[in-house]
């Protein structure tokens, strides 16, 4: 199958409705190659529906997304051998070892490089000798991203990566996938509700309200155009992505997930 990475992920005018409520309304989005593009909405904006879309689990009413070239529902199977994914919430049977869950993926993803994984692992400091289900959701989080890392794919995408996790959690993930991405150039995909830590990570930003994208620009471009007068009076100073986020989208959305 032949891939296209020049805009390895896009939506046009992607439609998802669940009876007569429509969650995504025409929504039309582009992460270059190499960049770091970040999702952000309110709880029930439509995040997850999308990323649903774009890993071909669920088809949408109108509208296509794409990934590397292909349709995302048609091309499922073949580009997920390019796509790596870490969920919202781990996932993995909870009585299988990390070993025996690593050695279970390298079978279906021939891909799949076990000595990188396994030295992934080693320096997350995750036990591999423990049962999934008795690792706190850090390490469950880490098992996830060196799976995810582990075939070396050209696209990454996050769901809500760190939701649960503690500050020094939190901050971990985003310093390791810096410092992996930085090697390697991969271009990612995040939904996240962690706005001061992909603040520093993010090339561009996507804003969902009101089953609209609201918003979709680089973020220096963003802040450049959210300013405010400065508290010395000299000048102004950029907004924080929160402070924007807040002032875009609707107060009657709820809370951030």
């Amino acid at each position: 199958m032949t891939l296209d990475e020049t805009i390895p992920l896009r939506t046009d005018a992607l439609t998802v409705r669940y009876g007569r409520t429509t969650v995504l309304g025409s929504v039309s989005l582009s992460v270059p190659k190499g960049s770091v593009y970040a999702l952000l909405g309110r709880n029930g904006a439509g995040k997850s529906s999308l990323v649903r879309c774009l890993l071909g689990q669920q088809k949408p009413e109108g509208g296509r997304a794409r990934l590397l070239g292909r349709d995302a529902w048609r091309d499922r199977a073949a580009l997920m051998e390019n796509v790596g994914f870490v969920p919202e919430t781990p996932d993995a049977p909870p009585e299988m070892t990390v070993t025996q869950i690593v050695a279970f993926c390298a079978a279906l993803v021939p891909r799949l490089d076990r000595a990188k994984t396994d030295e992934r692992l080693l320096r997350f400091d995750v036990p591999r000798s423990v049962p999934f289900g008795r690792l706190s959701k850090g390490q469950q989080g880490a098992v996830m991203l060196a799976l995810a890392l582990g075939h070396s794919p050209s696209l990454l995408i996050l769901d809500d990566p760190t939701l649960g996790l503690d500050v020094v959690a939190r901050r971990w993930f985003f310093d390791e996938l810096l410092g992996d991405l930085a090697d390697r150039g991969t271009t990612v995909f995040i939904t996240t509700h962690d706005l001061a830590s992909i603040e520093t990570i993010a090339d561009r930003v996507g804003i969902l309200a009101g089953q609209r994208l609201v918003v979709e620009e680089e973020m220096e471009t963003l802040r450049a155009r959210f300013r405010r007068p400065s508290e010395s009076g000299a000048g102004e100073e950029a907004l924080s992505l929160e402070e924007i986020f807040m002032s875009v989208s609707s107060p009657s959305q709820g809370v951030l997930q």
